[in-house]
């Protein structure tokens, strides 16, 4: 396995785009003062000693220097032990609405996009827990099974979107009853499934579902994203969609089903707005779930790889400093000696002793 041991040092990465930008800046700047003075292949044939590919080349050296001295700072490891580890915890299956409605942008910066960011800062709050992911529009699907493989589920959850699912509707029975089948057969371990939607269920099968996870125990909570006024679905050009009487499609929250079906799964129900009191009232009713030692494969030792990016950075320093400006004038020097070697340059008409 790689990481990072230090990623935050990868924001040093937003440097690179500035230097480009300065760099072609400067030389545009270079090049419109280099006019002024003449023409420009004419200033060059007047600076035979100064180099056009040279302070290139200085530059994209340290170009790739910073870069590479970035990710150096980052630390970046190889997992070399793979361990298995008991850690007390609970199991959490997320349950997400990717339908067309979630992309109303009456949650800013629409519903999809908040409600991601909400998962993800409650990714971040776990420890010992194991997370799966079921995202759901007209059908239920398994996006991540369950697992203590936090960067994973961080990765899962970034590449979901309405696409993923074609068949359009919002079954929400159907996503909890995969989520009640997603979970691990260990016994004694808290379980609670998050459905994280706009309430509105165009499928059924939502009491049968939720009898099957009270049965086995199954805590259902309900974050509800969007607002009771609702708005409209983006569409693909730009404009909203239309039903068939071509009037404007207006998604709104649907709280009261939400609050309907946290009640029957014996959770919380609380709407998701622009601040964090969602994620700190679902983590609050994971933390009061009963733990129990969930087994989990880690790795345990990482060897440290920042040595080779370290040689690769010195090597371009050096490389970048040793490369003059100026062309060498060694080698302008042997031109010459090449040329007095071969004599002097015969003038048209002219002939030799031999000749003549």
């Amino acid at each position: 396995m790689f990481r990072f041991a230090d990623p935050n040092c990868l924001y040093l990465l937003l440097l690179l785009p500035v230097l480009a930008v300065v760099h072609f800046y400067s030389n545009y700047r270079r090049r419109k003062a280099i006019c002024r003075f003449g023409d420009e292949e004419l200033m060059t044939a007047l600076m035979p000693q100064v180099s056009q590919y040279r302070p290139e080349v200085k530059f994209w050296l340290l170009f790739a220097a910073v870069g590479l001295f970035a990710i150096l700072l980052a630390r970046p490891q190889f997992g070399s032990k793979l361990e298995t580890v008991k850690r007390e915890g609970v199991e959490v299956i997320i349950a997400m609405d990717i339908s067309n409605s979630m992309l109303a942008q009456d949650v800013q910066p629409n519903r999809l996009q908040k409600a991601k960011r909400l998962v993800s800062q409650l990714v971040d709050k776990m420890t010992n827990d194991k997370i799966g992911l079921v995202v759901f529009a007209g059908g239920a699907y398994t996006q991540l099974p369950i697992t203590s493989d936090y960067v994973s589920a961080k990765m899962f959850l970034e590449s979901i979107s309405p696409s993923l699912i074609a068949e359009q509707g919002t079954d929400i029975g159907g996503a909890i009853s995969l989520a009640v089948r997603s979970f691990t057969p260990q016994e004694g371990v808290g379980r609670t499934i998050i459905v994280i939607t706009d309430g509105e269920d165009h499928e059924g099968g939502l009491e049968e579902a939720l009898k099957a996870a009270k049965e086995k125990g199954i805590q259902v909570n309900v974050l509800g994203v969007g607002t009771p006024d609702g708005a409209p679905i983006p569409a693909d050009d730009g404009s909203y969609r239309r039903d068939r009487s071509g009037n404007v499609v207006v998604t709104r929250l649907d709280e009261n089903m939400c609050q309907e079906i946290a009640k029957a799964g014996e959770g919380i129900y609380v709407r998701v707005d622009n601040t964090s009191s969602a994620q700190k009232a679902v983590s609050k009713e994971i933390a009061k779930l009963d733990k129990a030692e969930v087994e989990t494969q880690v790795y345990t030792d990482f060897n440290e790889q920042f040595q080779a990016v370290a040689w690769i950075v010195l090597l371009l320093l050096v490389a970048e400093l040793l490369l003059l400006e100026k062309k060498n004038p060694l080698f302008g020097n042997f031109r010459l000696f090449e040329e007095w070697k071969r004599g002097p340059v015969k003038k048209q008409g002219e002939r030799s002793e031999v000749e003549a």
